[in-house]
């Protein structure tokens, strides 16, 4: 499991003890909030893909994931931004 370390400066740490009781615990939920909201998207997608092309879906979150990474349903922010880059003239 990946462990995700952030720096800010003195300000923007007091800038956010301002607006949130406990930094971390702001970032955690924000993270997990966000991991959630892709994680629907992708099995969605993997479902709709999966459905129109006959392909069973896997068993559990994890699977389903992996699955739609395998399949090319879905690619990494990365992925997509070299793709764009790539296409856009020079």
């Amino acid at each position: 499991m990946p462990d995700i370390t952030i720096t800010v400066t003195d300000t923007q740490n007091r800038c956010l003890e301002y607006a949130a009781n406990g930094v971390q615990t702001w970032c955690d939920n924000a993270i997990h909030s966000r991991a959630q909201a892709a994680q629907q998207e992708i099995i969605a997608l993997l479902i709709e893909h999966c459905n129109a092309n006959g392909i069973a879906i896997k068993t559990g979150v994890d699977a389903q994931v992996d699955q739609a990474f395998d399949l090319k349903v879905v690619k990494t922010a990365a992925e997509r931004e070299a793709e764009i880059n790539a296409a856009s003239p020079k």
